[in-house]
C-alpha cells in the first residue's frame, strides 16, 4: 500500500466554509499531513481517491448521549460486544468519536425538574458543599475518565467545585438541570465552567425580564451551549435563535436514550425510570402520559435540522457536531481537517446524507 493517501476533487469543510483542496494522509500513522514535495516516483507514493464532488467533513463528535440499541450506559456488563454493535452503528452516522454519559448526575438541582422524571435515589443527590470528587469517585482511574460535569451553579458550595474541577482535575464543567438566575450563572462561567447543558431543557425558561442561564447564550460571559435538534425538545423557531446568538458556540448533542436504533414499540423501564417507555419515532415518553424521557435521534439528523430550521449553510452545521466540540474540550488531535490531526472523515452528500466514515485515515463504511 502507498504511503499517502490524496483525497481529491472534494469539498472540505473547515471553519464554517467548503473549500476545494486536497487533503493528505500518513497511512502508517493514519494522520493529516501536508502536501507531499514532487519527486519522480511522487505517483508511486501516493494512492489518489477521487471523491467526486463530494463533501468532506471531520466526523462527528457525540457529546452527550445516554445509550443506543436497548443498553443504558449505566447498566451494560458486555462492553466488547455491546461497542462492536454500537460502534457500527455511529460509524454509520458519521460518527468519529463519542462521550458517554453516565447518570444520574451527581450535582444537580432539586428545581431542575429531574427528580419529577428520572425519580432517582435521593441518597445519591448531593450538593457541593456536602461531598467531594475524592469521595464519590476516587483518586484513580474513575476520575481521569471524567471529561466533562454538569451541575447546577445556584447550589451551595459550587463556585469551590467548579474552580478545583476545571483548575485541579482540569475536568470540564457545564451548566445545567438548574433553575439558577442570569447573575448566578454569570459567576459560574467567570469561575471556569464552560458550556450550558441542552439549553432551554432542565432549566428555567428565557424571560424577557429574567433570563436564566438560557439568557448566557447571547452575553459578553457566553459559553458554549448544547441544543438537543430533534424538533422535540426545542421548537425550530428556537433553536434557530439559539443557533443565531453565537454560532461558534453552538453544540449539536443527540441526549439519545438506550431505544435509538430499535423499533418503535412498549419498553421496560429501570432504576432511574421505573415506568414503561414508549418509543414512537424519535420520541419516548412515560407510558399512558406526555412526559418525555428523552430522544432517538442521530447527530446527522440533527445537523440537517439545524441546516434547515436556522438557514445555515451544511458547512455551518457541520462545525456545531465537530469544530465547535473540539474547541469546547480542547481536543487537538480531532474535530478540524489540519495537518497533524486525525484522518477521522465523513463523505456527505449535498442534503447532509453520509455516504462515507473514515477513521485514521481508512474508510470503515461506505453506504450501499
Amino acid at each position: 500500500m502507498p504511503p499517502i493517501k490524496a483525497l481529491t476533487n472534494a469539498r472540505v469543510c473547515y471553519h464554517g466554509y467548503l473549500h476545494h483542496v486536497p487533503i493528505y494522509i500518513d497511512t502508517s500513522t493514519g494522520l493529516i499531513i501536508p502536501p507531499p514535495l514532487p519527486s519522480p516516483p511522487l505517483q508511486q507514493q501516493v494512492e489518489t481517491i477521487d471523491l467526486k464532488n463530494r463533501i468532506l467533513a471531520p466526523a462527528f463528535i457525540e457529546l452527550q448521549t445516554n445509550g443506543a440499541l436497548g443498553v443504558h450506559f449505566t447498566r451494560f456488563t458486555d462492553a466488547e460486544s455491546y461497542g462492536e454493535n454500537l460502534g457500527r452503528a455511529l460509524i454509520a452516522k458519521g460518527h468519529g468519536s463519542i462521550l458517554l454519559r453516565r447518570e444520574p448526575t451527581v450535582i444537580i438541582s432539586h428545581n431542575g425538574g429531574w427528580e419529577e422524571l428520572r425519580e432517582p435515589d435521593t441518597t445519591l443527590m448531593q450538593t457541593p458543599s456536602q461531598s467531594s470528587i475524592k469521595e464519590i469517585y476516587g483518586n484513580g482511574k474513575s476520575v481521569s475518565a471524567i471529561k466533562l460535569v454538569t451541575l447546577a451553579p445556584e447550589l451551595e458550595g459550587s463556585t469551590a467545585l467548579i474552580e478545583t474541577l476545571t483548575e485541579e482535575r482540569g475536568i470540564k464543567v457545564s451548566l445545567g438541570h438548574s433553575a439558577a438566575d442570569f447573575d448566578t450563572g454569570v459567576a459560574a462561567v467567570q469561575a471556569g465552567a464552560k458550556s450550558l447543558t441542552h439549553v432551554f431543557n432542565a432549566m428555567n425558561p428565557l424571560h424577557h425580564r429574567t433570563p436564566g442561564l438560557a439568557g448566557l447564550i447571547a452575553s459578553r460571559e457566553s459559553p458554549y451551549f448544547s441544543v438537543i435538534a430533534d424538533g422535540i425538545h426545542l421548537h425550530p423557531a428556537t433553536l434557530a435563535m439559539a443557533y443565531r446568538a453565537n454560532p461558534p458556540k453552538c453544540i449539536l448533542i443527540t441526549d439519545s436514550v438506550e431505544m435509538a436504533g430499535l423499533p418503535d414499540g412498549l419498553y421496560p423501564g429501570h432504576a432511574q425510570i421505573p415506568h414503561q417507555q414508549r418509543k414512537q419515532g424519535n420520541k419516548v415518553t412515560i407510558e399512558g402520559t406526555d412526559t418525555l424521557i428523552g430522544s432517538c435521534s442521530s447527530l446527522d439528523e440533527c445537523m440537517r435540522n439545524l441546516k434547515q430550521w436556522s438557514g445555515c449553510s451544511l458547512a455551518q452545521s457541520v462545525r456545531c457536531a465537530t469544530e465547535n466540540i473540539a474547541n469546547m474540550m480542547e481536543l487537538g488531535d480531532r474535530g478540524m481537517i489540519d495537518e497533524g490531526r486525525r484522518a477521522d472523515f465523513v463523505v456527505l452528500d449535498d442534503t447532509g446524507q453520509v455516504l462515507e466514515t473514515w477513521i485514521g485515515g481508512k474508510q470503515v463504511y461506505e453506504r450501499n
